[in-house]
């Protein structure tokens, strides 16, 4: 990965509507974001893979009034991802997160295994009943696994835009996604820049020294 052009690389907000994503290269994409970390394993997550005219249309048709500058974003994007997280953990959730593991054979220990499942629990009782956050502790881990995505999509040749603009009712709605227990929390376009409308000004950041503290 080339960090110093990703560090002199604006945002794409217009894609060229005229190229699509090899399936390979989007499949590689599906693999990386399936495997991207989130804290006590929990998956808080589904995705929603737009590729469909009409699958982006339903999705910016329902961004909410306030966003429709949004659209083009999505209509010109090769793919839009829906990014969903869970509104709760009931226990069938840690029995398929345990179940899996076990499958999956991470711990073959069972006394690891046995520990870590009540460090599991525990954990998200604090975050339940003492921090009582754990619906904000669950969006932070859709929005690193959205970040580590975006660098996974540049390696890949493409470009991953993130968009906060829209009505998460609207899209819950749209797509019937709180009937599956999970709210949206973020959408990502996927694509290739048109050049033409790229922003081709420098990019502007603080200093080191007012970002930075060494101890």
């Amino acid at each position: 990965m080339d960090l110093d052009k990703l560090m002199n690389q604006h945002l794409t907000r217009a894609f060229d509507g005229s190229k699509t994503i090899p399936d390979e290269s989007l499949q590689q994409l599906l693999r990386f974001l399936r495997s991207a970390p989130t804290s006590t394993n929990i998956q808080p997550n589904h995705f929603y893979v737009l590729a469909s005219a009409e699958a982006k249309r339903q999705l910016a048709d329902n961004l909410g009034e306030r966003f429709q500058d949004n659209s083009g974003k999505i209509l010109n994007a090769s793919h839009a991802l829906i990014l969903t997280t869970r509104a709760d953990v009931p226990d069938s959730h840690l029995d398929e997160v345990f179940g899996k593991e076990d499958a999956d054979g991470r711990f073959p220990d069972p006394a690891k295994r046995a520990m870590w499942q009540y460090m599991t629990r525990d954990f998200l009782s604090l975050r339940n009943y003492a921090y009582k956050d754990l619906n904000h502790w669950m969006e932070k881990q859709t929005y690193m696994v959205m970040g580590m995505t975006m660098m996974a999509a540049v390696e890949l040749g493409f470009d991953a835009t993130p968009l906060e603009g829209f009505d998460p009712t609207s899209v819950d709605k749209a797509f019937k996604i709180r009937e599956t227990g999970h709210t949206t929390t973020v959408l990502m376009a996927l694509g290739y820049p048109d050049r033409e409308k790229a922003y081709k000004g420098p990019i502007s950041r603080f200093e080191a020294d007012r970002l930075f503290t060494f101890m």
